[in-house]
């Protein structure tokens, strides 16, 4: 079984072929360009995929989710991501650069979507009839525009990305209301949790040394991770050390005590207890799941 660890754009292009868009039906991307990726993992581009028929599980962060017509995901770069899927599977998708989409919106970061705002926030839609159609057909047009060889595709590119953005946001917003609420200062705090995690997770487990990175008390840290996703600040810290040993473990980058130890956990038999606590199985169970 072939390992698979972040997957670059320029995979999936051929080399004659620009390297910061990529679109495609879904059945033809699964046979030309994913056929051989049967693992989860990750990009290092933003992808926004529609199913339109079939069936299955996608399972984005090592959480699953159904798949079915109408459903529509966005992932960030180094979300991990698998799929089994019905062979009457179809759909849409495509993916992107930040700069691609940055570049021509310099004042609008793709970080403003929700879907994109954070890794606490769903990642998936499912669209009802008239949302689904006119999704569809957006879609539809970046396919089209894409295989053309008008002036000014680039641009006509993005626009269409962006309408797809706006459109999704609202039905987000509809379907995830106390997610979205922009004026509510705590989701910028938030956002900067995650930052802080992101640079010392491996080495700082502690919610009051975060507090203390934000200027605040551990006690309001807690009110606003607790407000804006439902979970500590314990948890927040947890759930990116979690996520890693998840993919360490995928990529078979050591045994469990030293996926442990690089970590920060010296104790690998606490930090076992601690897997299976959080995520309900052993490491052995987990990979279990993916015939490993």
């Amino acid at each position: 079984m072939k390992k698979v660890n972040v997957l670059d754009i320029a995979q999936f292009h051929d080399h004659d072929s620009a390297e910061e868009f990529y679109a495609n039906t879904l059945q033809d991307h699964l046979i030309t360009r994913h056929k051989d990726i049967a693992l989860p993992h990750s990009h290092n581009f933003y992808l926004a995929v529609l199913f339109t028929h079939g069936s299955g599980t996608h399972e984005v962060d090592f959480t699953s989710y159904p798949v079915k017509p109408g459903a529509l995901f966005f992932l960030n770069p180094g979300q991990t991501h698998h799929w089994e899927l019905s062979p009457d599977t179809k759909g849409y998708i495509f993916f992107h650069t930040r700069a691609f989409y940055e570049l021509h919106y310099t004042q609008s970061p793709l970080g403003q979507f929700p879907f994109y705002y954070s890794m606490h926030n769903t990642p998936c839609l499912y669209l009802q009839e008239e949302s689904f159609l006119k999704i569809a057909d957006q879609f539809q047009s970046i396919l089209e525009e894409n295989t053309s060889a008008q002036s000014l595709k680039t641009h006509a590119l993005v626009s269409l990305i962006d309408l797809v953005y706006i459109y999704s946001t609202r039905l987000y917003e509809e379907q995830n209301p106390a997610t979205v609420d922009s004026h509510n200062g705590y989701y910028a705090k938030f956002r900067q949790l995650e930052a802080l995690v992101e640079q010392h997770y491996k080495n700082e487990k502690s919610p009051s040394a975060y507090a203390s990175l934000m200027a605040m008390t551990a006690k309001h840290l807690n009110r606003i991770t607790h407000q804006v996703s439902g979970k500590t600040s314990t948890d927040i810290i947890l759930d990116r050390v979690l996520l890693e040993a998840k993919k360490e473990l995928i990529l078979q980058r050591g045994s469990f005590a030293e996926i442990a130890h690089a970590l920060g956990y010296e104790d690998y038999a606490y930090f076992s207890r601690l897997f299976k606590n959080k995520t309900g199985e052993t490491p052995s169970g987990f990979l279990g799941r993916y015939g490993k």
